[in-house]
């Protein structure tokens, strides 16, 4: 049981998607301070209103005679983080990644290949280290 959680947390995609939320949550509060401290101010103007989360604002009638308001402009601007963090992961990530993979399938098709040079194995160094040392002797 344990080996299959160790092969299971050092696979590679589980290591990439821990990475990618760190990040993702990283990014995500510099847009949430773009989207909040510039974008909504400046579309709450349009609206006459602080922010955004103000802007649209709709009135209701409660069952117990009171009113109810609904702010429309908090749900546009959770919109527009939406697509503006969609936005820059595409074009920096899914973008980028697409492109390498096509240079990628270009070579393949190709023939070219960037495979490193396999390292000798235990047996051919072993061998080497006999040979050297054969050499060292006759020489003395």
């Amino acid at each position: 049981m344990l080996k299959g959680f160790r092969e299971f947390i050092l696979r590679g995609n589980v290591i990439d998607l821990a990475v990618a939320v760190v990040i993702g949550a990283a990014f995500t509060g510099v847009v949430n301070a773009i989207v909040t401290g510039v974008i909504n101010p400046a579309i709450g103007a349009l609206f006459n209103a602080a922010t955004l989360e103000k802007a649209l604002p709709v009135v209701i009638p409660t069952v117990s005679g009171g009113e109810a308001v609904l702010y429309f402009g908090a749900v546009l601007g959770a919109v527009l983080n939406f697509l503006i963090i969609a936005a820059v992961v595409y074009v920096a990530l899914v973008a980028p990644m697409n492109h390498l993979r096509r240079v990628a399938e270009k070579k393949r098709r190709a023939g070219e290949t960037d495979a490193e040079p396999t390292p000798p194995t235990e047996l051919e160094l072993l061998a080497e280290i006999r040979d050297l040392l054969g050499k060292r002797d006759a020489a003395a």
